[in-house]
């Protein structure tokens, strides 16, 4: 893994208005993303944590300009530097997408089921203006090897496909412009476990074999651990902890990290369970609480945590917290499995 920064993202906010009456007004706002700010390194895994609604496959296609933010910065690394992708047109942002791509989450709604394999691998070579039949079969057969199939489903169609091996099409289209960066948005998620342990090892394989860095996007924190780096978990629009993975599951700083981490299903079952079981529901991120937004579920919380919102701030070398008292709370963390 690289110590240079591939991307950067600073302030990244979207907030959606929300509309009423026959004039369609804007009464309010849905702030789905609330000022991230994170950091990826060339070859990196970072894997992105947090509850259903959290923001997390926002933030991801946010980074990917497939929606428009509201605010913020978005730094890429190119050749000729960091460029802001927040910024670009629409000519600059087609030549980006070579160098950044997604997999999506579901792998039967994510694939036309009017193309074939072929067509659905070769579609991104042909928008970037690779036209040689001979080069288009070559990279097709390439890519299909590459994911575990054979190159004589090439002329099948999507339906002729368990899930695993959609997903498998989905990660050789991903791959086809040869990315720096995949985002990679609850990749396994659909998946039966079994499944599962297959599609992250490819993952990780690919990543070995072509220096990828991946943004890995899931609320399943048993999955991010295997892949993971570093872990930023998530809550209501911003992040809430970062911290190499080993940190973050063995000495969390965030309250909230550690209700995460007491949800992870245990192998042995003569184990005693010490799930932390959260009052209360998500609050609307079109009415957020005020201070902390996480102090109306926090055992731990005090008056200031209604009043001030804590900053992200490093608690430790490589370990950031957004709590006003990380640094004297003895959290409960998990042993990270081989």
């Amino acid at each position: 893994m690289s110590t240079q920064t591939l991307l950067e993202v600073h302030n990244l906010k979207k907030h959606f208005p929300i509309q009423r009456g026959l004039f369609r007004r804007t009464v309010g706002h849905v702030r789905a993303v609330d000022g991230v700010d994170i950091r990826v390194n060339a070859g990196e895994t970072l894997g992105l944590v947090g509850e259903s609604g959290c923001g997390k496959t926002t933030t991801g296609r946010l980074i990917l300009r497939a929606i428009e933010p509201t605010e913020g910065q978005i730094l890429f690394r190119r050749n000729e530097g960091m460029v802001d992708i927040a910024t670009m047109n629409k000519r600059q942002l087609k030549s980006l997408r070579r160098e950044m791509q997604i997999i999506f989450q579901d792998p039967f709604s994510s694939l036309n089921p009017r193309m074939t394999v072929y067509d659905l691998i070769t579609e991104p070579l042909v928008i970037h203006g690779e036209n040689d039949q001979d080069v288009l079969n070559k990279r097709v057969r390439d890519l299909l090897e590459m994911v575990g199939l054979k190159s004589q489903h090439m002329n099948r169609y999507p339906y002729a496909f368990s899930g695993g091996q959609r997903q498998r099409i989905g990660i050789a289209r991903a791959l086809a412009l040869q990315p720096k960066l995949i985002v990679a948005d609850e990749p396994v998620s659909a998946l039966d476990v079994s499944i599962q342990a297959q599609v992250i090892n490819l993952l990780e394989d690919l990543q070995q074999e072509f220096g990828l860095t991946y943004l890995f996007i899931a609320h399943d924190l048993s999955v991010v651990e295997h892949i993971s780096d570093r872990v930023a978990v998530m809550y209501l629009g911003k992040i809430v902890e970062l911290a190499r993975a080993t940190d973050l599951y063995m000495d969390p700083k965030h309250p909230y990290t550690e209700a995460l981490l007491s949800a992870i299903p245990h192998a042995d079952p003569d184990q005693k369970s010490r799930r932390i079981v959260l009052a209360g529901d998500v609050p609307s991120p079109a009415n957020p609480p005020s201070g902390c937004k996480f102090h109306p579920r926090c055992q731990y919380a005090q008056a200031i945590c209604q009043e001030q919102e804590p900053e992200l701030a490093e608690i430790q070398s490589g370990h950031f917290a957004a709590c006003h008292f990380a640094a004297e709370l003895t959290l409960v963390g998990v042993e990270p499995q081989a």
